[in-house]
């Protein structure tokens, strides 16, 4: 079953200052399957919020009274949130994580892509997606080591599967060695961390000429970009 049937009819309510800011991200949205809502400003915003009902927020702290804007919408419901901003202090981050209730955040500038991807995430920790989408080639199923490439299925191991999907939930994001091994073999490993790298590799093979979607960050880790085809 396709993203899009498991998507059908789920909204996303962007909030924005305009209608025009944030189009390539409601074409790329309405190409996965969700169907999208804008509003301008704090009281459009959330009144269409009442109004729709969207299974996600996404919304730009720019606008004025954006963060009084975040407040209101995490006051009325646990719909997810996903914050738009060009904040840059990791301190500033976490208060918009921790203090502000928001589910995650992208810095802009940042590709449609990318954002489909982790909006589509959000909603499936949240339960509310049970695929992710087509991103580029590459497929995840529901189920550990279901993993098509333009429509071909590909064999991977649990392990595998499950490095790859930590990846792709967090689309241009570095993650480190370190990372990847308490995430994908749990805080009981005995191992070294080049245990990450030694499945990578493996990983990368099956991939084929897709294997420069997951890039290696020099001295540091790996990240999923989606868009490096």
């Amino acid at each position: 079953m396709s993203l899009r049937v498991m998507v059908e009819g789920q909204v996303i309510l962007i909030i924005d200052a305009d209608r025009y800011s944030y189009s390539a991200l409601g074409s790329a949205l309405e190409s996965a399957g969700y169907r999208v809502i804008f509003a301008v400003g704090r009281q459009e915003g959330l009144d269409q919020f009442a109004q729709c009902r969207p299974a996600l927020v996404v919304l730009d702290v720019a606008v004025p009274q954006g963060w009084d804007t975040l407040r209101q919408v995490r006051s009325r419901s646990e719909t997810p949130i996903l914050i738009l901003t060009s904040l840059t202090s990791e301190t500033e981050q976490l208060t918009a994580l921790e203090a502000g209730g928001a589910d995650g955040y992208m810095t802009k500038p940042f590709s449609p892509k990318v954002a489909v991807a982790r909006i589509t995430a959000i909603l499936r920790r949240a339960g509310r997606a049970r695929l992710l989408p087509a991103i580029g080639p590459l497929k995840l199923g529901e189920t550990a080591g279901e993993v098509k490439l333009d429509g071909r299925a590909i064999l991977v191991t649990e392990r595998e599967f499950v490095l790859l999907e930590v990846l792709v939930t967090n689309p241009g994001y570095v993650l480190s060695r370190r990372e990847l091994l308490a995430r994908c073999w749990g805080p009981g490993f005995n191992g070294t961390d080049r245990v990450v790298d030694v499945h990578l590799a493996s990983l990368r093979r099956k991939l084929g000429k897709y294997r420069k979607l997951i890039l290696t960050v020099r001295g540091v880790g790996y990240k999923y970009i989606p868009d490096r085809v």
